[in-house]
């Protein structure tokens, strides 16, 4: 389980969030533009300070402003594919989905390994060599997801996943999000502003106004 309690100065307002997200589900923050919602995601990931709060992955704490806890970037073990997938486009397929391991200097036959598993886990084997330069938006979002899920992350977060695929993609690339995320038991946050990507993906939601949680919601099954 992730539980967050954040509390944050942002330039018009207060970013004042808490809220928690079981093993194996899918949380959706919804909202306006500029309401908070990936500013969470990054004070979550280490990449913006929070001033108060605490963050705790099934009991192990990342951050604490009482205990002066405050886990590396590196170190917090979240995989986090951005609204722009970021990949890089001079590597292959396969060197993309291998990059968080070679930086974590794992062993070559565990690189191996697990990029042969993402591979065929996203349906790209036939991709492994291909520069990602060239791939569509469907496919450049299938890589970005392996290579977050390849390093074995304790919490999968996804910034506008969707934005910019075709409707088949987009059916596609759900689908595979909510596999990985009940399979893997690990807990997913997703940011989007599309209520139909929000009813099909995510297991709850929370509308997030001006830095505050404002409602919460089961989507339930049969969505």
């Amino acid at each position: 389980m992730l539980e967050v309690t954040i509390r944050k100065k942002l330039r018009d307002f207060p970013l004042d969030l808490s809220f928690s997200v079981d093993d194996g589900r899918i949380l959706v923050l919804m909202g306006d533009n500029g309401a908070g919602k990936s500013t969470t995601l990054n004070v979550i990931a280490g990449l913006v300070a929070p001033d108060s709060g605490m963050i705790r992955f099934n009991g192990s704490t990342i951050f604490d402003s009482g205990s002066a806890i405050n886990v590396p970037v590196e170190q917090r073990k979240i995989g986090y594919v951005l609204q722009r997938s970021a990949i890089f486009p001079h590597l292959s397929v396969s060197g993309n989905i291998a990059y968080g391991l070679r930086a974590r200097h794992c062993d070559a036959a565990v690189i191996e390994e697990r990029v042969g598993h993402w591979l065929d886990r996203m349906n790209i084997r036939e991709l492994a060599r291909v520069p990602a330069a060239g791939l569509s938006g469907g496919q450049k979002q299938r890589v970005a997801l392996a290579r977050a899920l390849a390093t074995g992350p304790l919490l999968l977060m996804l910034d506008e996943p969707f934005s910019g695929l075709d409707n088949e993609s987009r059916r596609s690339v759900r689908e595979v999000v909510r596999e990985c995320v009940a399979d893997l038991k690990i807990p997913c946050i997703m940011v989007t502003h599309r209520l139909g990507d929000a009813r099909a993906t995510g297991d709850r939601i929370c509308t997030v106004c001006r830095g505050k949680i404002t409602g919460t919601g089961d989507l339930g099954p049969g969505r």
